[in-house]
């Protein structure tokens, strides 16, 4: 790589970004409550056509675990795009939040996603993608 100006800043910004967000949430460590009020998702609005044609599935590999342990939740899509992103949403007062926790989807539509969550209890999640979102499924942190 040639470094020019323009790639020594973009480095250095990307290089501060992460270390914020590493800082702030981790890897995936998306259920520690922050500071600030969470931004809310808006709950997705699935239309009847595309109800029809997208879906997602999501299996989360255990039903219990230990705060920030590392667990994975897999599924498949149907109807989306390959290399669609899929996103892990968590069910936080009654709305839902957007989790910093999101991969692509694979050629035939699966995916594999590893997820730690420090909130004790029991955790309402579900995978989005646009309009698209998962059954609900809970994961108790203990």
């Amino acid at each position: 790589m040639i470094v020019t100006k323009r790639n020594s800043l973009r480095l250095a910004a990307v290089a501060a970004l992460g270390a914020l967000l590493l800082g702030t949430a981790g890897t995936a460590m998306a259920a520690a409550p922050a500071a600030t009020a969470p931004v809310a998702a808006p709950a997705p609005v699935v239309s009847a056509s595309a109800a029809a044609s997208a879906g997602i599935t999501a299996k989360p590999s255990v039903t219990s675990v230990q705060a920030w342990q590392l667990f994975r939740v897999t599924g498949t899509t149907t109807g989306l795009e390959a290399g669609s992103t899929v996103t892990l949403q968590q069910k936080q007062h009654g709305t839902w939040v957007t989790l910093p926790a999101s991969v692509h989807t694979t050629r035939n539509g699966s995916y594999s996603l590893g997820v730690k969550l420090g909130i004790k209890g029991l955790n309402e999640l579900r995978i989005v993608s646009g309009n698209t979102a998962s059954p609900v499924f809970t994961v108790t942190v203990r």
